[in-house]
């Protein structure tokens, strides 16, 4: 059964000696050898500036799969699959003898011409690289030819039109695989089994069963060591844009054909297409930005994001940001969707709650109030469904109480769920693309982030705006209230 899982592939890893690589990459890497994905037929070039061997880049692989259980037992088989090769991105010398390495190895393991190029670096080398790959031969092999590359995907519409240009000169779109993390979480790939194979839940999604959904990613920490991209890109650019659009198009596209790459991406871009777009005083209206202050939490003194390392004093960036969105088509119409996302908020979650409508009439006498049936998809950091009802309190008489029906999926199946980087490089070598962004989408979500945008950068705001340990800035509350709703707590398990 392993050989039928086993991949073949050579996998070139631009930025192999950074953060990205140690931290998620390797440990990724060695989950799929350790489970037969990867087994005899693979192998990895590490490139970056450094001059660095093949043995002391080996024994850095080991050091990032420290904290793996049992690692030590494979982990010097695994690492002999590795090559490191000193590479300046903009120099042709360096990658004739990168490709002489690649097509050596080619050979040595058998990988049929099958090549990923992984860019875990700067955004701004993306383009010189992928017409290297292109110009020096490297995608000239019977196999297939695939580029991930990370967020962020420009910094508006304009930049990432010229950066994708630049990308199709060498790759196809469907050999272009972005990155989004967020979308190899086992519950955000969940999201289309509760909706699809529940008729349950299928036949009420939609504006005549719920009052609105709400999605809510928040962050304890501050920027850390993020503040000079922090500043220039804030919570709008680096979480809305990506993670939060990707999560509402999932949520509000229409049921696919079939459960393929093609006809779920075009029901995601359809869904964006739907989206309505603020102009002028809407945005106003409809988005709240915040920034977090100086305060204690948990007897610890924080600093304010101005005075965060790398930030501008006098900083307009945003940390946190709430919005009203509207997708106008048959299924949502009248339907918000509030979105809500910051750093140094109460609790670390990642969770949407589905709202439905109230019954037409309580029974239940005027004194007691009936609690809303609520779907809740947790995210992270715990794993599951909730589902919100109400029933009878055991005794005398009708009086009602809410219960949760739970579903927690990582003690369910005792063991943690595979990283998503995991499972999203196991994708791209399968030549899965459903859970990596199109173009469309990054074009799309790039155009209504940029009217927002347009309208922040002309006016001032009152920073900062909200505590550390708070959930936002007392605004954010405001934009739910003045429709008759609430956001629904978020629990940190």
């Amino acid at each position: 059964m392993a050989d039928e899982l086993e991949q073949k592939a050579l996998i070139t890893i631009f930025g192999g000696t950074g953060d990205l690589a140690n931290r998620k990459l390797y440990p990724s890497l060695y989950h799929l050898f350790t489970k037969g994905y990867l087994k005899d037929h693979f192998a990895v070039i590490g490139t970056a500036r450094r001059e660095w061997s093949n043995e002391f880049f080996r024994e850095k692989v080991k050091e990032s799969l420290q904290d793996i259980e049992g690692a030590s037992e494979h982990a010097e088989e695994f690492a002999s699959h590795f090559y490191y090769q000193s590479h300046d991105v903009m120099d042709q010398e360096t990658y004739v003898s990168l490709k002489n390495l690649s097509d050596e190895l080619d050979e040595k393991y058998q990988l049929d011409g099958n090549r990923l190029f992984y860019l875990a670096m700067a955004p701004n080398f993306f383009g010189t690289i992928a017409r290297r790959i292109k110009s020096e031969g490297f995608t000239d092999t019977a196999g297939f030819h695939r580029l991930i590359i990370e967020k962020p995907f420009g910094h508006d519409l304009e930049s990432a039109e010229e950066l994708n240009n630049s990308l199709r000169e060498a790759f196809r779109e469907d050999e272009i695989y972005r990155i989004d993390h967020y979308l190899g979480k086992e519950m955000i790939q969940n999201i289309s089994v509760i909706r699809f194979a529940n008729s349950i839940i299928e036949s009420l999604w939609n504006n005549r069963y719920i009052d609105n959904i709400q999605v809510t990613l928040s962050e304890v920490l501050g920027v850390e060591d993020r503040g000079r991209y922090y500043d220039e890109s804030g919570a709008l650019r680096d979480m809305v844009q990506n993670h939060i659009l990707q999560i509402v198009s999932l949520l509000a596209m229409e049921p696919p054909i079939k459960l393929t790459t093609k006809e779920i991406r075009n029901e995601k871009v359809r869904a964006l297409r739907a989206l309505r777009v603020y102009e002028g005083k809407e945005v106003h209206q409809h988005f709240i930005r915040g920034q977090y202050g100086n305060g204690e939490v948990d007897g610890k003194e924080l600093k304010s994001y101005r005075e965060e390392e790398n930030v501008d004093p006098n900083s307009n960036t945003e940390t946190f940001v709430a919005a009203k969105l509207m997708i106008d088509n048959f299924r949502w119409a009248g339907v918000p969707f509030y979105i809500r996302t910051g750093k140094r908020l109460a609790t670390k979650a990642t969770q949407i709650a589905i709202h439905f409508k109230d019954v037409p009439m309580n029974l239940f006498g005027n004194q007691q109030s009936l609690g809303g049936n609520v779907l809740v998809i947790h995210i992270q950091p715990n794993e599951g469904i909730t589902l919100h009802l109400n029933v009878k309190e055991p005794g005398q008489g009708m009086v009602t109480m809410p219960v949760n029906l739970d579903y927690v999926h990582s003690s369910q199946d005792r063991m943690n769920t595979p990283e998503a980087y995991e499972k999203l490089i196991l994708d791209c070598l399968r030549g899965d693309a459903t859970y990596f962004s199109h173009w469309d989408e990054v074009s799309l979500s790039w155009n209504f982030i940029d009217h927002i945008a347009a309208v922040w950068t002309t006016t001032k705001d009152h920073f900062p705006n909200y505590k550390p340990g708070s959930m936002g800035p007392k605004e954010a509350d405001e934009l739910v209230q003045k429709d008759g709703f609430a956001w629904f707590p978020v629990v940190d398990e």
